[in-house]
């Protein structure tokens, strides 16, 4: 095997375990989310670095099963959730 070959299996073995690595560490909250729009409710759970960030993906989902349209996307996403339980990792 050549030293390109050798580089390059190094580089591939490393870049691919700081993927994997970096892909577990990221999710440290994981919130469940229900919301109401329009007469309908919808829980969809997400998980993020932040609560924060991990809450407004949970919020955009329930509200992309809700609403049709972006007009009613914006304002499903607007309105506070009916409730919201997260974990930390």
């Amino acid at each position: 095997m050549g030293k390109t070959t050798k580089a390059t299996l190094v580089f591939l073995v490393l870049f691919i375990g700081g993927v994997v690595y970096l892909s577990t560490r990221i999710a440290r909250s994981t919130c469940r989310v229900c919301v109401t729009y329009d007469g309908h409710t919808i829980c969809r759970t997400a998980a993020s670095g932040t609560r924060k960030a991990a809450v407004e993906s949970a919020v955009t989902s329930a509200c992309s099963g809700l609403a049709s349209g972006m007009t009613e996307s914006i304002k499903c996403e607007s309105t506070p959730p009916d409730s919201v339980e997260c974990a930390e990792d």
